[in-house]
């Protein structure tokens, strides 16, 4: 964990420090033990969360369980809509605490608030919106005149949600706020390395007039209290956003209840020797670099052709090396820290192993703690760890390939499926793409990780189960169908 258990909290806290309790029924329950969040840059304790107990996670599910939500369309929307002006209004505020416990930049974590609005937004809108459709039944000769009216219903038990480190606050808004849409009620439990910018949007939503049993936060040791929040016969729905091996765990542990897995990611962006380089290296370094390249859409691999490898490679290795990283808090930096040092270090034997085995790095490759440098190597093979396994930092492999046939070969080569950017001005090779690469999205002349927070988002293979994510998807796969037939 990004993090150290203490009893006493005797340590030294800085000016944006922050003491946060569990969320349960309306109240902030503490507790005996807490875990210290730790800047990533500085290693400065920015906050403290309780670490909950069984009979902690127990409660929630029964208050959440026995509550029954009676929102009309209309105030659910009231509440996401209040909920996004007040953090529009306190966007500074919001980015900050995002970049103190996660070591993303400025810039990335402002993207965020903004997205996180858009995601309320989105969810405000759909709240309004009755999709149910109306079945006439004689359409055939042995059909009735009677209509189907189908409808969809909150579940009868309760949401549980599980969100990773990358995003503090979009992946948990892309939970949450489909659950709030929808009538339902839902136990998070947020990443151990990333506590305080979920409890602060939980507040947020409480202040906007969010009924507490609907949305109940549980921070805390996942070895200790996992087990309980997908096992608990309260629980319907996980939703999960994380690692392959952690969603696989999950899937076996479910049992018979329903599960949206959205995992892992190996994308490549592919340019085909027709393409504008500058406008494709643009897109490479800012899909690598973006959110310190941890983003399950981000950039994992290069794959260019032959004939344009050279000179794609000199413009991503120049606009690498004008990449400023450094202080997060810097607005002036692109690119802060990763997640912690022990993640910088993954990154730099899995490309010190690529160098031993062939590849040249070109750029970049230095560590100070969880601060990693830009990093840009070529002549990387396919069989590489560091293209074969999802290399969640910002590092650029650059692979080339003879023909389209080969970069659809080595492209769906991985056991990842999520998503794909594509370079290219032949209509032809684009459509082929969009129908061979074993991907969830094909996005031509953007980044991988392109689309709107209302849109479907998942993958297939080791990149999740299918379902999809995004406002519009979550709120279906958090309903029961039901159908309604009347004479007619």
């Amino acid at each position: 964990m990004n993090a150290r258990i203490s009893v006493t909290g005797k340590t030294l806290d800085g000016a944006m420090f922050r003491a946060q309790a569990l969320r349960i029924d309306g109240e902030k329950v503490r507790t005996e033990r807490h875990l210290d969040v730790l800047n990533p840059y500085n290693g400065e304790r920015v906050g403290t969360v309780g670490l909950a107990t069984l009979e902690h996670v127990r409660r929630a599910y029964e208050v959440a369980h026995a509550y029954v939500p009676t929102l009309t369309r209309y105030e659910r929307a009231a509440i996401l809509n209040r909920a996004a002006a007040l953090l529009r209004e306190r966007a500074e505020e919001a980015s900050d605490l995002i970049t103190a416990e996660s070591g993303l930049s400025k810039k990335d974590s402002l993207y965020e608030i903004g997205r996180v609005a858009d995601v309320l937004g989105f969810g405000a809108s759909e709240a309004l919106r009755d999709d149910g459709q109306v079945f006439s039944c004689d359409l055939t000769p042995h059909g009735k005149r009677r209509k189907v009216i189908t409808m969809r219903e909150p579940l009868i038990g309760v949401i549980t949600a599980i969100t990773p480190f990358n995003h503090p606050m979009n992946q948990v808004a892309h939970k949450v706020v489909p659950s709030i849409a929808s009538n339902n009620r839902m136990v998070l439990k947020p990443s151990e390395k990333v506590p305080l910018s979920a409890i602060y949007l939980a507040d947020l939503l409480y202040e906007a007039g969010l009924p507490p049993p609907m949305l109940q936060v549980l921070t805390g040791d996942p070895r200790e209290i996992a087990d309980e929040l997908l096992t608990n016969p309260h629980v319907d729905l996980i939703t999960f956003t994380g690692g392959v091996s952690i969603g696989k765990y999950i899937a076996h542990k479910a049992g018979y209840r329903r599960i949206v897995l959205e995992l892992g990611g190996n994308d490549p962006l592919i340019v085909m020797d027709d393409a504008d380089l500058d406008k494709a290296s643009d897109l490479a370094v800012q899909g690598s670099y973006k959110n310190s390249g941890q983003r399950c859409t981000a950039v994992k691999r290069m794959l260019v052709h032959e004939k344009v490898a050279h000179e794609f490679t000199e413009r991503v290795v120049a606009k690498t090396r004008a990449w400023r990283y450094g202080d997060p808090m810097d607005k002036g930096n692109e690119m802060g820290t990763v997640i912690d040092a022990a993640a910088a270090q993954l990154f730099e034997a899995r490309v010190e192993e690529a160098v031993a085995q062939g590849a040249r790095l070109l750029v970049g490759n230095q560590r100070d703690g969880a601060l990693y440098s830009p990093t840009v190597l070529d002549r990387v093979r396919p069989e590489m760890t560091l293209v074969r396994e999802e290399t969640f930092g910002p590092v650029s492999p650059i692979i080339t390939f003879k023909n389209i046939d080969e970069a659809i070969a080595i492209s769906n080569g991985t056991a990842f499926g999520l998503s794909s950017g594509i370079c290219t001005n032949r209509m032809d090779d684009a459509t082929r793409f969009a129908k061979e690469l074993k991907v969830g999205t094909v996005n031509l002349w953007e980044v991988p990780g392109y689309r709107i927070e209302l849109t479907p988002f998942g993958g297939i293979k080791d990149s999740g189960l299918g379902y999809k994510e995004g406002v519009q998807e979550a709120i279906k796969s958090f309903c029961n169908g039901k159908t309604f037939t009347l004479p007619w």
